[in-house]
């Protein structure tokens, strides 16, 4: 992962929520809501929230008296998820850097994370954390995307730029939200941080659009990505998201299109 990976800021969240989030990340929010609640968490942390899908979702799961804390290292997207968040008093927001938590030892009794661990500089040193702030037994919950192959869309928008910039084909998608997807290291990476009982469940879900131009808008303008084709043309950003569309409408069709989307599902005990 490069440093400018991280930098989702200007625009971006906004078209993140708007795009990426009905797109890619709501059936799977509601995945973690679920699993996380059946938990019965009185306390809960999440950490990466991003514009605050799962937040929304498992909010009005929680019982009326558990205390829940949203953060995430980008202050922008907290700033957007608490702006979309029905009022709640028992929501704290955090602005949080995954690797060094401002908590105390034993705080939470689940920790959630929804694909974000792809973008901690050391995955072992932020599970470290998130185990130290668990209470023993507690769970650790979060989600990861599979090999960038088994979620079309993505792979469909990386093939297409590598077509635009052949010499400097923008990797994103492939080297970071979907860099992430063995899973003997992401077990082996949990045990380091000596976490026990990791159960790794792979899941398939279907991402849909109204035209094949909303998943190219969502990829290009919605992600970093973004940040990656303006550095390589200035002014070029709209022609590659059209040229994208164009890749998406020739493999699946001009109306609605579908396409798989996959990613792998992670409880560890503390």
């Amino acid at each position: 992962m490069l440093e400018t990976d991280k930098l989702f800021a200007g625009s971006i969240p906004e078209n993140y929520d708007r795009y990426m989030v009905p797109l890619v990340f709501e059936p799977f929010a509601a995945d973690i809501a679920q699993r996380a609640a059946a938990l019965s968490p009185g306390a809960v942390l999440e950490i990466a929230a991003g514009t605050g899908v799962v937040t929304r979702a498992l909010a009005p799961r929680l019982s009326p008296d558990a205390s829940y804390v949203v953060t995430d290292l980008n202050q922008a997207m907290l700033d957007y998820a608490a702006s979309r968040q029905t009022p709640d008093s028992r929501i704290e927001w955090h602005q949080a850097d995954a690797m060094a938590l401002p908590f105390e030892d034993g705080a939470f009794d689940l920790v959630c994370c929804q694909f974000g661990a792809m973008f901690f500089p050391n995955r072992t040193s932020a599970y470290r954390e998130a185990r130290r702030v668990l209470k023993p037994g507690g769970r650790l919950l979060f989600n990861v995307w599979d090999r960038i192959e088994e979620n079309v869309f993505a792979d469909d928008v990386t093939n297409a730029l590598a077509r635009i910039f052949p010499d400097d084909p923008p990797r994103f998608l492939a080297r970071t939200p979907h860099g992430y997807h063995d899973k003997a290291l992401i077990r082996r990476d949990l045990e380091s941080a000596g976490f026990s009982d990791v159960a790794i469940e792979t899941r398939a879900e279907q991402s849909r659009a109204s035209s094949p131009r909303l998943p190219a808008v969502a990829y290009c303008q919605g992600t970093i990505l973004r940040n990656e084709i303006e550095a390589r043309e200035a002014g070029r950003l709209d022609a590659a998201t059209d040229y994208a569309a164009s890749a998406i409408a020739d493999r699946h069709g001009n109306g609605e299109v579908a396409a798989k989307i996959q990613a792998h599902i992670i409880m560890a005990v503390a």
